[in-house]
């Protein structure tokens, strides 16, 4: 779109853009620190306080989950993009945690893609949206995978009432659905992204076996971070749950969370919801869990998007002969 444009003019819209990403990425973070209605900030502050959360063990473990929760995360972005482009670890840094940051206003993250997409020339644009898709999409199969056995686990550990009239019309749903999304895939005409499905499908096969097999080992070393991120902030509030029993409710509400579509905005408070929920059959009180899980979010979306900022500020459209 800014192709065309004359060089002065097409700096003077990339500078609006990068401000327009800053401000509405920092406006939704105080927003949802200052303007919480489920828990005051003050009273978040006090409770962790109290608990002393800020103590230096507790900080420093806290901070090295986080690190490398996101360590995985850049370093699978590596393996991925290097199929068709070499970049170093700062660059994969650089568009993981910019793309982060220009994501967080947008339904599902979706500005992630087109975040990432920009660091590249346009002949190599397509194939990284592909790219993220496939990150994403080892990240989601490890959490639905662990969700759905953990979720089993749950029921019948819990005697968790269903509506089974309600489940088998939803399931009905999703089945019809699929049926007509498998049709939609035989169509020639069906594309994803400006790709014909039959190209998106030969461009997945034809990656390396051993990048695949990567890209899904470190997904699950990061669905493992931070679901014990999440167990140790347990620990440190004093709640004594043993640690296959706290996954088996942690595996769940990343399930529930993960399969309901929303903006970035409501992604918070559909999480903490479901885990109020879910913690509440083991008799944890919801000021702890509202805590835990504001503080989850602080941990790995905040906090890296602080550095985004800086990325997104110092971005620069790549060099044409590139």
């Amino acid at each position: 779109m800014l192709g065309h444009l004359p060089y002065k003019t097409k700096q003077f819209f990339i500078a609006i853009i990068k401000l327009s990403i800053i401000v509405g990425a920092s406006y939704y973070i105080y927003n949802r620190l200052a303007n919480n209605t489920e828990i005051d900030f003050s009273e978040f502050t006090s409770f962790l306080s109290e608990n002393n959360v800020f103590s230096t063990k507790n900080i420093i473990i806290l901070l090295f989950l986080t690190i490398f929760n996101w360590f995985f995360e850049i370093f699978k972005w590596k393996i991925l993009v290097n199929i068709i482009k070499k970049i170093s670890f700062f660059e994969a840094l650089e568009q993981s945690l910019g793309g982060l940051t220009a994501s967080l206003i947008t339904p599902n993250r979706i500005g992630d893609y087109g975040a990432k997409a920009v660091y590249f020339n346009k002949v190599h644009r397509k194939r990284i949206v592909l790219l993220n898709l496939i990150s994403n999409v080892n990240q989601m199969a490890i959490t639905t995978i662990v969700g759905v056995i953990g979720f089993i686990l749950f029921y019948f550990t819990y005697d968790l009432e269903l509506n089974f009239r309600k489940v088998s019309r939803f399931l009905i749903v999703i089945v019809l659905v699929g049926g007509f999304a498998l049709f939609g895939l035989q169509q020639s005409r069906f594309k994803i992204k400006g790709f014909s499905i039959e190209r998106v499908i030969d461009f997945v096969k034809g990656l390396p076996r051993k990048t695949h097999i990567i890209i899904f080992i470190f997904s699950l070393i990061r669905y493992i971070i931070f679901s014990y991120q999440f167990h140790f902030l347990l620990q440190i509030f004093g709640i004594d749950i043993d640690y296959k029993t706290a996954m088996i409710v942690i595996s769940s509400m990343y399930l529930l969370s993960s399969i309901i579509p929303s903006l970035a905005v409501f992604d918070v408070l559909i999480k903490t919801s479901a885990a109020v929920y879910l913690f509440g059959f083991l008799r944890v009180d919801e000021l702890t869990i509202l805590c835990i899980s504001l503080l989850m979010w602080i941990l790995n979306f905040v906090l890296p998007s602080i550095f985004g900022s800086y990325f997104v500020l110092n971005f620069r459209l790549p060099k044409t002969s590139d």
